[in-house]
């Protein structure tokens, strides 16, 4: 897995491992608790950081890491990052010390699963603008509900290019995993709700 950092012009992929990832969960699990206890961001004291909010804290330490040349924590951070929010694959950093990081997700490659899922509804040849209402139905056939496999967590996305289901990445904990749902079901409504 490669996670792209973008500082101004210059892009610096980091590869992290699978085993990588499973070695660092305690850390990963301690820099939760920590957050659970308050953080400052920018100007602003925020009593329990969001799912976002921890996102945007660790990019921060993972920029000021690189700059400092810390591999070490650098590679850390990159790991809660991808540990917490498995789509994304590039943060473009904010420089202005305002902490306005940006996190893309990239398409999931496709990978074959054995899981029920609901079969979306086709959509109309063209664009046509879908009703929030009609939006929302339609994410929720295209975005399947979280599955255990083995003692990790799943969700299936449906791509309607390539007309075939996507499983994501293998999720640490159920919690994670809808949360990361949640993230997907999302996306999708909103380009479902501007196309």
């Amino acid at each position: 897995m490669i996670l792209n950092i973008i500082i101004e012009e210059q892009s610096i992929p980091l590869k992290l491992e699978q085993d990588f990832l499973d070695s660092a969960a305690s850390f990963f699990e301690k820099m939760d608790a920590d957050m659970n206890n308050g953080w400052q961001m920018g100007r602003d004291w925020i009593e329990k950081p969001n799912q976002m909010q921890r996102l945007v804290i660790a990019a921060d330490k993972l920029l000021t890491a690189l700059e400092n040349n810390d591999r070490n924590l650098g590679m850390m951070m990159a790991g809660y990052i991808r540990s917490r929010a498995p789509l994304v694959t590039r943060i473009e950093m904010d420089v202005t010390g305002e902490m306005g990081h940006d996190f893309v997700e990239e398409s999931i490659q496709p990978e074959m699963t054995a899981t029920a899922t609901p079969t979306p509804t086709p959509q109309p040849a063209g664009k046509k603008q879908l009703s929030k209402i009609e939006a929302m139905k339609q994410a929720g056939k295209e975005v399947s509900r979280v599955f255990k496999t083995g003692k990790q967590y799943k969700f299936s996305l449906y791509n309607p290019t390539t007309d075939s289901w996507e499983e994501s990445p293998a999720i640490a904990s159920k919690d994670e995993a809808e949360k990361m749902r949640e993230f997907a079901f999302k996306r999708r409504f909103d380009e479902l709700s501007q196309s």
